[in-house]
């Protein structure tokens, strides 16, 4: 196996001739990493039947370290590797009551992760204490038994999204797909200094983002929530249309931010941060109170960002809004340009809207998002064909990412103040 000048296979390709021979393609452009996947699996056979043949006194534990086995084969072979592992070295008869190879890999590949699942997984969390780096090894098996209702669900949920959150520098956790196609471009233009860092976007969604609470304090991450303020009514009113009639609207039914007595049907604001129920407190929340900063009881520090009210321009009008999601907080702070004819295809443009006041063009928009008609995957695409410095990023998610990195990416001169100090020292 590690002879470079043994036995070469060439696989001919039929069809294909030069000078009347046969054109043939080696072995070493295999580029899925077969070779190395037999490798290590001839290697780890071989030290599993050492140690079995050891007839007298035989070591009660065989324990074999691989580091980062990814290194060395494609995101196929990866999980084939993980996945067969534990079945080779499986030993039969009586003594697999006594005897067990065990295996112990590092690595930094989710794809291995999605294969074995979390219970093994020993988290290893860098610390930083009186200056001196550290380590905390968490078991995520504790965590299984402190968490029986919500292991199985978020487990569930990161096998179909990403196992990538246990490597990352920080995570944000979006209210949808929206959010999720249009965060990495709005990183571009509001906070460059983010692509600096390993981000994990998770789409969790403002009814399950609070069933991450548990992980994201056990793990000790910092954590950007972007959410909506999700307004709905809070008790049944009558309302009269354009003819004249009257109907009622029913208790939780969606309705504008600013409408009196408002309340949010978030789960996520309502039981984690900033644990607020009326829109008028969430509107009104300070910085302190949507944050949950490092404790001793857990490292995470978590931020979540809503829809605030900002103030729209139309015409000679101008007023103080808050959109209910994004699209509606996105099309109040580029109003203007949402109505252009050149785009038509975000669907954001309302028939005659020349003819419109700003609180009645707002009212359009706010029944236009809100239909089922809306394609709200359909309008982030649109927005990722313009050019981005066409367009406004809602102030919430600038405010959020600039939060962001001002915790993972110190400013420059700070950092420049300190070495000159130090130095002087």
């Amino acid at each position: 196996m590690k002879n470079n000048t043994g036995t070469e296979v060439h696989y001919s390709l039929l069809g294909v001739a030069h000078d009347d021979e046969i054109q043939t393609l080696p072995d070493n452009y295999n580029g899925l990493g077969y070779k190395n996947l037999i490798y290590m699996v001839v290697e780890l056979l071989d030290t599993h039947m050492q140690w079995l043949d050891i007839q007298e006194n035989r070591p009660p534990l065989h324990l074999v370290f691989i580091e980062e086995p990814e290194a060395h084969l494609h995101v196929q072979l990866q999980q084939v590797f993980i996945r067969r592992i534990i079945k080779l070295l499986e030993i039969e008869g009586g003594d697999a009551n006594y005897y067990q190879s065990q295996i112990v890999v590092t690595t930094h590949s989710p794809h291995i992760l999605y294969e074995r699942g979390f219970q093994p997984i020993r988290y290893f969390r860098r610390e930083i204490i009186d200056g001196l780096q550290t380590s905390e090894v968490l078991n995520l098996s504790k965590f299984y038994d402190d968490e029986p209702e919500n292991c199985n669900f978020l487990e569930r949920y990161l096998k179909l999204t990403h196992c990538d959150l246990f490597f990352a520098d920080a995570a944000v956790l979006v209210e949808g797909n929206v959010e999720r196609l249009l965060i990495p471009q709005m990183i571009e233009k509001e906070a460059r200094e983010l692509t600096k860092a390993y981000l994990s976007v998770l789409e969790v969604g403002g009814a399950f983002a609070h069933k991450f609470k548990s992980l994201i304090e056990f793990l000790g991450i910092t954590v950007l929530v972007i959410t909506d303020i999700d307004s709905v009514l809070a008790e049944a009113i009558e309302i009269e249309n354009t003819e004249g009639n009257k109907k009622i609207r029913k208790k939780g039914a969606t309705c504008m931010a600013h409408v009196d007595g408002a309340v949010t049907s978030n789960s996520m604001l309502k039981s984690w941060l900033p644990k607020k129920n009326t829109i008028i407190e969430l509107l009104t929340a300070t910085i302190d109170e949507r944050t949950q900063e490092q404790s001793d009881e857990s490292n995470a520090c978590i931020h979540v960002v809503y829809q605030t009210k900002v103030p729209v321009i139309w015409d000679d009008e101008k007023k103080i809004l808050c959109g209910r999601t994004l699209e509606e907080a996105f099309a109040f702070e580029n109003l203007q340009w949402c109505q252009c004819s050149e785009q038509k295809e975000i669907k954001l443009q309302i028939p005659r809207y020349y003819e419109l006041s700003i609180d009645e063009l707002s009212e359009c928009l706010h029944k236009r998002i809100k239909a089922s008609s809306f394609k709200k995957t359909d309008f982030a695409l649109e927005l990722l064909m313009r050019d981005p410095g066409e367009w406004k990023s809602p102030s919430y998610i600038v405010n959020g990412l600039k939060w962001l990195q001002e915790k993972l990416i110190p400013p420059r001169e700070e950092v420049t103040s300190n070495v000159e100090h130090e130095s002087a020292e």
